[in-house]
């Protein structure tokens, strides 16, 4: 593949923030087949082969084209496994190079097919299946993050000293794997009507998600899950015999872990705490329609959001001396707080996507313009790009999924195109997104097969595509 050379834009955008844009000193390259041949692919979606054939029609760049096609079906193409059991759909995902499925991920991964199912009835059953075998999850253990698809599999991490299972990869705590099901659900409901996914078993599940919610406010002792590890890295363990550090108890949720796998600092996690009142109101919606008898439990979803939604205002909003009131990324309840952000979704950036709060509130635009700046500690800027990363990955390390959800939360038209431009601009030739990318070398990337960074940016193409096709020129 031909070699580009790309520069650096001048004050795109707000303040002395920019992205790389890429030029191309001769004619468009010719761009290698990377995405696997028809055979091969694991699933095939009319609807999403459509939306590639008029992607690559109607833009005129042909390495958006390419990127796209590669990009948008990698979850379809590599990571699904679709059967019916027990005459119900049941669809395994797993992350691309790690043969697990994390509740995050999988909800993530097939995310932005929901638009395209109600042209498409075999991905309609896909992502039914998605939610049926969540739900079994959810249910089997509320506090693991990634599961099997064979229920008696004993994985890598059976020594973690935590109630560990079969057929449980990883059982690392964390908000979000609660509650991405939900979303998941709420807007398959809310786009096709069907009422199948949602018996008995799945309104258990949500029982199971608000119980788990309510011992983790710690109001009535830790609770009954911790978590160590014997590991050299302290963000693989939890200190304090495996609950972390003391919070006080004052309406917020503890998360163990991020949504990067990582262990918190402080365990209420804000973002993930905003993530989990959009989510009890979506159950509490989804159960008053579908289950009358489970009106109890649809009152007691709404009153956790709403408990958790007061404490944020009253303990996570604290004044930054030059961005004024911002949102921290971490509270104890105690007064302490960590001012920072990290990649993987659920981020303080990404919170508006994941409709948690509008990108109007003031709040969230100061802490936007915070942590999109060096003032954040995991903001980092070199002469490939800049973008958030964290400490799962390391220094200078800059994740293509904070830059695509930079882009997806964006309003600025230049910024926008900013963002699409640097992510063209390190692939590193591949035609793939990839975990995290070095700030000055591209080509120094983690995991070159990670789907859920794939069809995110395939994601955002699209919704640019439809919104401002200007943008893709």
């Amino acid at each position: 593949m031909n070699r580009r050379t790309f520069v650096q834009q001048a004050s795109l955008l707000t303040g002395s923030l920019a992205l790389p844009s890429t030029i191309f000193a001769a004619a468009a390259p010719a761009f290698p087949v990377v995405r696997p041949v028809a055979a091969k692919r694991r699933f095939r979606s009319k609807a999403v082969e459509a939306a590639i054939t008029e992607f690559k029609k109607k833009v005129k760049d042909p390495e958006l084209g390419w990127l796209f096609d590669n990009c948008f079906p990698s979850t379809l193409d590599t990571t699904v496994t679709y059967a019916q059991t027990g005459g119900r759909p049941d669809t395994y995902v797993i992350t691309g190079d790690i043969d697990a499925m994390w509740l995050r991920d999988s909800s993530a991964q097939v995310w932005p097919y929901l638009q395209l199912i109600d042209k498409d009835p075999e991905l309609r059953n896909l992502i039914a299946g998605v939610i049926n075998r969540q739900t079994r999850c959810v249910i089997k253990d509320p506090y693991a993050n990634a599961f099997y698809g064979d229920d008696t599999k004993v994985g890598e991490w059976k020594t973690d000293k935590t109630a560990m299972q079969p057929g449980v990869h990883e059982r690392k705590w964390e908000i979000d794997s609660l509650c991405y099901p939900i979303r998941l659900a709420y807007h398959y409901w809310k786009k096709t009507g069907d009422k199948q996914p949602f018996d008995a078993q799945w309104q258990q599940a949500v029982k199971t998600t608000l119980q788990t919610f309510r011992a983790q406010q710690r109001k009535n002792g830790l609770g009954p899950y911790h978590f160590q590890r014997e590991t050299t890295n302290a963000t693989d363990t939890q200190p304090m015999k495996g609950y972390g550090y003391p919070v006080r108890p004052v309406g917020l949720i503890c998360s163990a872990f991020r949504p990067s796998d990582d262990a918190t600092l402080y365990s209420f996690l804000v973002p993930s705490n905003f993530f989990a009142v959009a989510s009890m109101r979506q159950a509490a919606e989804m159960l008053t329609a579908l289950a009358p008898a489970e009106a109890a439990t649809a009152k007691d979803c709404t009153a956790l959001a709403d408990e958790v939604e007061k404490a944020l205002r009253e303990h996570a909003v604290v004044n930054h001396p030059q961005h004024g009131k911002i949102y921290a990324y971490e509270v104890d309840g105690f007064g302490s707080q960590i001012l920072m952000d990290d990649a993987n979704v659920p981020s303080l950036v990404a919170l508006p996507y994941l409709g948690a709060m509008p990108t109007t509130d003031p709040i969230y635009q100061n802490t936007r313009k915070f942590l999109l700046s060096e003032a954040n500690p995991f903001f980092f800027k070199g002469t490939a790009a800049e973008g958030i990363g964290g400490p799962h990955v390391g220094q200078d390390m800059i994740w293509p999924i904070a830059i695509t959800t930079r882009g997806l939360t964006s309003t600025d038209d230049a910024e926008i195109r900013a963002c699409i431009q640097s992510l063209k601009a390190t692939h590193a030739g591949t035609g793939y997104m990839h975990e995290s990318f070095h700030k000055d070398d591209p080509k120094k990337f983690t995991r070159s097969w990670f789907a859920w960074a794939n069809t995110l940016f395939g994601e955002f193409l699209w919704k640019v595509y439809q919104e401002k096709p200007q943008l893709l020129a």
